[in-house]
């Protein structure tokens, strides 16, 4: 059957590779004696707010939940979000103009470049980033140029990487901060200093921004504190991560009229919304517990300090996270002495030991000698998770 040529650049996807691996996995005899353990995800065990689960479950109860939901019928999501942008940022957000409900704000990053790129046009994206940062450029057809991030720079984005000529040509950029998946914070002169290059080489800057109240060190960047959003820039914002909602996929763009407008159309003959009771929760997230990401800040601390002790009793060393949820691995010098990637000490972890990591390749190829864990189980679950890797590692070794 017939198939677009979209499918062969987009590939599997390292998620979906991920997956079909697990499930082998739990098939296996192995995971008989070792059940899986899965830190390959940013899925959290950590509860949502009470509030905004008991505002949903209300609002199931009342007559129209289980209609279809328009752009109108946001607007109280829309108001809520403008006072969250007030009260977060002390900027004045136009609920009308100014804000876009999203089904998860991958769908900002996927759709964002459909709307505002000609097939042929340039984007910019990070080297390692999300997938569907490359993602959505690769469905628009976009020419992409990526910018490595290193280690011995402390990740930090090197603009001048890119000649005058080649920023002339970018109509799209989509950065990460703080970032998945290295799990540095980075610092706001980083977005304030893209922003310049947007406005003066006539280019959208968006950013994604999910893991905002999740630093661990430091404040997180916002492209909302920097001048220029209302002319070319645009954020999206999650419930996912930091209210622990990720399955309801609850998200926000905030951004330039015009973008807002663009990114509006699209979805409009691509989706609807959530329903009035998933949105009910949101807002009650919104108002009634904006702290509930800093609240679990310190829980996050705690795994990553545990985690990291584990891991360098092993003999594994790995960079300090400034950001909650993962810990970025590097491939240690006896795998690649080996001739090991990073898929291959995945395999080799789930077969071996029946723990699941996520390849660093999936997130670019500045990311081919790297593993991503999740710490998304409690500190005990995860100091027994490389324990179970030792029996294993030393033999390697």
């Amino acid at each position: 059957m017939h198939t677009s040529r979209r499918l062969e650049r987009l590939g599997s996807g390292v998620f979906d590779r991920n997956d079909q691996r697990k499930h082998h996995y739990r098939l296996s005899e192995a995971a008989q004696g070792l059940p899986l353990v899965d830190l390959s995800l940013g899925s959290t065990d950590l509860e949502p707010p009470p509030q905004a689960l008991a505002a949903m479950a209300a609002a199931l109860e009342a007559p129209g939940s289980a209609t279809y939901c328009l752009h109108a019928g946001t607007r109280p999501l829309r108001e809520a979000v403008a006072s969250w942008c007030q009260s977060r940022f002390a900027v004045d957000v136009d609920p009308e103009r100014e804000v876009l409900l999203l089904v998860g704000s991958q769908e900002g990053t996927a759709h964002l470049p459909l709307a505002v790129l000609n097939p042929g046009e340039a984007g910019l994206i990070l080297d390692p980033s999300y997938p569907s940062h490359r993602g959505g450029l690769l469905l628009a057809d976009a020419r992409i140029a990526s910018l490595p991030l290193e280690e011995a720079t402390g990740w930090r984005p090197c603009w001048d990487r890119l000649s005058s000529a080649e920023w002339d040509q970018l109509r799209l950029m989509v950065l990460g901060f703080p970032h998945n998946p290295t799990a540095q914070v980075g610092e706001q002169t980083w977005l304030d200093e893209a922003m310049q290059r947007a406005q003066r080489h006539d280019c959208v800057l968006a950013h994604d921004n999910p893991y905002l109240d999740l630093a661990l060190e430091g404040e997180a960047p916002a492209l909302l504190r920097s001048r220029g959003w209302r002319e070319r820039g645009i954020e999206f914002f999650s419930l996912s991560k930091g209210w622990c909602l990720g399955g309801f996929r609850l998200a926000f763009a905030v951004g330039a009229a015009p973008l807002i407008s663009a990114l509006r159309q699209l979805k409009g003959v691509v989706d609807f919304n959530q329903s009035l009771a998933l949105q009910q929760g949101a807002i009650a997230a919104l108002t009634e517990v904006p702290d509930w990401p800093r609240r679990i800040v310190p829980i996050y601390r705690e795994r990553r300090d545990r985690t990291l002790k584990a891991l360098h009793r092993l003999g594994w060393q790995a960079p300090v996270p400034s950001m909650a949820l993962y810990l970025w691995l590097p491939v240690p010098a006896w795998a690649r002495q080996r001739g090991w990637n990073d898929e291959d000490l995945a395999a080799a972890l789930l077969d071996q030991a029946g723990v699941a990591l996520t390849p660093g390749s999936g997130f670019g190829a500045a990311g081919a000698h790297w593993l991503r864990l999740a710490l998304v189980q409690p500190s005990d679950s995860l100091e027994r998770a490389i324990q179970r890797l030792e029996p294993w590692w030393r033999q390697q070794r």
